[in-house]
């Protein structure tokens, strides 16, 4: 079965492993994603794509307790989601989360990238999205 994402451009796999895509100023480094053509500090039009981080932490959260409107309303069955800002260092991403249990989830703990199903399109083709899933504390 065929898939894809459910917007151009946000990630990429490399080697089965996903990336966020997002994009940096050359003029005074600051980073934005999704992409975007002219950078939000200094308004130059001088950004390149950058790979960000996989990993990153729980900056803030909150549970979509109700449907969203079209056109982001996924599957017909509606189950309560996770979403979150993820601290990836050089940038905050909006995102949904793996975990949907306010009392599973902890402002700093660490998160990982991930893929998840959206839906599937009219012609049949199963649409990605991204999230991120909290990861166990390393130990290192």
């Amino acid at each position: 079965m065929t898939s894809r994402a459910v917007a151009p451009g946000l990630f990429a796999e490399r080697d089965g492993v996903p990336h966020l895509i997002g994009s940096a100023c050359r003029s005074c480094g600051t980073t934005t994603f999704p992409q975007q053509d002219g950078c939000p500090r200094c308004t130059r039009v001088d950004m390149q794509p950058c790979e960000l981080p996989r990993t990153g932490t729980l900056w803030s959260f909150t549970v979509q307790a109700f449907r969203p409107k079209p056109p982001y309303q996924g599957p017909e069955e509606f189950t309560p989601y996770g979403v979150g800002y993820v601290d990836l260092g050089a940038v905050l991403v909006e995102a949904r989360l793996t975990e949907s249990d306010p009392e599973k989830l902890r402002i700093g703990a660490p998160v990982e990238l991930v893929l998840e199903p959206f839906r599937t399109d009219s012609e049949g083709t199963d649409v990605v999205t991204f999230a991120f899933a909290p990861t166990a504390p390393s130990t290192d």
